[in-house]
């Protein structure tokens, strides 16, 4: 980013001579390095990199760069503020979201416009409002900044109406503890909707079963020192960066705290995430639990996972959107795709004999229907839910459903019609813009399925092998009668399709090299067809022409093929194409991330509400990993082509 040039000629003036300013989101968007670059070159502070909810604003004047400004997270404790609200600490935990901490402010040296800080304060402010509800769900109350009164005296801000309150303490977070720096900041607040945060903050719940003292004390642990190496060597931490985690751990699961209704709660669900993050063998309640708090804990965090009220609904939110702060991007791609996990027994929810892609078999397993997303900047899974096989309604299953907690109205529902039901929540939640949805074979050979998609998206979905198409539309027609039997009235295809197989055999459609992208191992390469066929449908004994679409042929190093078609316009070029292929395999190498070092088929619950709870902890400690790998890897592109 240092080759990066910028036109550094002196902009001096009023104001009025330089309106209109162009002032623009830069995340995830090709502005995003421009603006990294300078604020990292020219602000006192730098930049590393923000993590959680933030906004970069890049302000130009005809193109050229002339400011930049940032706003993130609020921080947890600022006495002078938190005084003049005057919230208590449950409210706070509550309501902090709707504060929002402007963290950088840059005019770069060579302008000098009069009133333009004041200006562009009050420009991105309004700007904020609705650009941080629409980013992150949340309307913003009161914005907050912190000015180093050692270099400046906050001039613009006080003409810009911000309310100066006093100084911080001159202390900062070491681990557990806070150490005095003695570089105090002078506080400002510029308030949005004084009267609204009033009112959340009166109506934030408030539970008397709550012990505030013991919701303050630090679970120490966090900060255990046995890290899963698989984690350290994908994150790239290095052994001077490892004393590090455990405070970034209980910085990172500091944002759930509203989900807990008690200190008790909160203090299993941190413990039970650390447990997947270590090296434990194997990730389940009990070696959790003997690991972290002797045999006198296990009891407890099974009863916690069973039947401890915390809202699940919120903590999925609040990852939910942590997740988009992370890897949201223009282009990216929303993947379904159904893991199953063996066990033994019939009492656990859902376990059923039935087809088990983890055994390549029938066998006695669970099965869940997942939504990841994946984007150019990472991957991650956002939803889950257990499919129950028809069995588990019939009567005979009444006393286990109950048993295992099943909710009273749930219904039975096919793997297509729940990875419908969570694909389309995911679309409508607006965290996660995309262009395509994918799938495996499992969804992808069935039709109606892909018919049911939302139509602003474009399929990329995987096929089986036999799947047939012909490569050119075949003439229809009713057979001549022949005089004998019944008068022919369906249709007939004039030839006859052929598997996509054999197309990846035919050595007149030769393959082609593409570089896929650059992986975490160097560049993506691959071997591939794209061709435009006619999918065939089979009516009684008989196929017929469905609809055109793209098949796309991948071929690995190994021999191994792969076959997927798209309903993308006939005119898209063929390195979008490329680049959906390359999206589709990352809700896979989730699952083996997930599986192989965070315990997600190591679970031992046997109901509904814990199933559930299981996989949720599992995506919380998987995106601590990726924002491992954001903070600390210097390669952090993401190998896509494991699938």
């Amino acid at each position: 980013m240092d080759r990066i040039s910028i036109d550094s000629r002196s902009i001096t003036g009023k104001l009025k001579e330089y309106l209109p300013l162009d002032i623009t989101i830069a995340n995830k968007t090709e502005l995003e390095p421009l603006w990294d670059h300078i604020v990292r070159k020219y602000h006192y502070l730098s930049y590393e990199k923000m993590v959680g909810p933030r906004i970069k604003y890049l302000v130009c004047y005809k193109g050229t760069p002339i400011a930049a400004l940032s706003y993130n997270r609020a921080s947890f404790k600022i006495t002078v503020r938190d005084e003049y609200i005057g919230w208590n600490q449950q409210q706070k935990k509550h309501c902090l979201k709707y504060v929002v901490n402007n963290n950088r402010f840059l005019i770069l040296p060579w302008v000098q416009i009069n009133n333009l800080a004041s200006y562009l304060l009050s420009r991105t402010l309004k700007m904020l409002r609705n650009d941080w509800l629409q980013l992150f769900g949340v309307e913003p109350c009161l914005v907050e900044t912190f000015v180093d009164l050692s270099k400046y005296r906050g001039t613009c801000y006080r003409a810009a109406n911000w309310l100066y309150l006093g100084e911080t303490g001159g202390f900062a977070k070491a681990g557990d503890t806070f150490i005095y720096h003695g570089q105090k900041k002078g506080v400002y607040i510029y308030s949005l909707d004084q009267k609204r945060l009033k009112k959340l903050i009166k109506d934030a719940p408030c539970h008397r079963t709550l012990n505030l003292k013991r919701e303050r004390v630090p679970n120490m642990m966090l900060h255990t020192p046995d890290w899963s190496p698989q984690i350290l060597e994908q994150a790239g931490v290095t052994e001077d960066e490892v004393s590090k985690l455990g405070s970034l751990l209980d910085e990172y699961l500091a944002i759930y705290q509203p989900c807990y209704l008690r200190s008790d709660q909160r203090k299993h669900g941190e413990t039970f995430v650390k447990g997947l993050l270590s090296d434990l063998e194997r990730k389940s309640i009990e070696p959790i639990a003997l690991e972290y708090d002797g045999p006198q804990g296990v009891r407890p965090l099974q009863i916690f996972f069973k039947d401890s009220p915390v809202d699940d609904e919120l903590m999925l939110k609040i990852y939910q959107q942590r997740l988009a702060a992370a890897i949201a991007g223009s282009q990216g791609m929303i993947n379904t795709d159904a893991s199953d996990f063996i066990k033994k027994g019939k009492n656990s929810v859902g376990v059923h004999r039935q087809y088990c892609g983890t055994a390549g078999k029938v066998e006695n397993c669970q099965s869940g229907v997942f939504v990841g997303y994946a984007s150019e900047r990472g991957y991650g899974l956002v939803n889950r839910v257990l499919y129950m096989p028809e069995t588990w309604f019939d009567d005979d299953h009444a006393s286990l459903r109950k048993e295992c907690k099943v909710p009273e109205n749930l219904t039975f529902k096919t793997k297509v019609e729940l990875a419908l039901e969570i694909i389309i929540q995911t679309a409508a939640s607006g965290l996660f813009p995309a262009r395509w949805i994918g799938c495996d074979s499992f969804f992808g050979r069935n039709k109606e399925f892909l018919a049911s998609l939302p139509k602003e998206y474009y399929y990329f979905a995987d096929i089986p092998e036999n799947i047939m198409v012909w490569q050119s539309m075949p003439t229809v027609y009713v057979p001549e009668y022949r005089g004998r039997g019944k008068k022919p009235e369906k249709l007939r295809a004039s030839t006859q399709p052929i598997p996509v197989s054999q197309i990846a055999r035919d050595k007149s459609i030769p393959w082609r090299e593409v570089v896929l992208g650059e992986g975490a191992k160097g560049p993506i390469i691959a071997k591939v067809k794209c061709v435009r066929v006619i999918e065939a449908t089979k009516e009684s004994s008989h196929f017929l022409p469905y609809q055109e679409v793209w098949l796309y042929i991948r071929k690995y190093a190994d021999g191994k093929v792969k076959y997927a078609f798209s309903n993308a316009p006939a005119d898209i070029k063929h390195k979008n194409l490329d680049q959906a292929s390359l999206l589709r395999w990352p809700i896979e190498q989730c699952f083996e991330e997930c599986k192989s070092y965070l315990g997600m088929a190591d679970y031992e619950t046997r109901s509904w509400p814990a199933w559930h709870r299981h996989m949720l902890y599992v995506f919380i400690a998987h995106l601590f990993t990726i924002e491992l790998r954001l903070m600390f890897k210097k390669n952090a592109n993401f190998d896509h082509a494991t699938g």
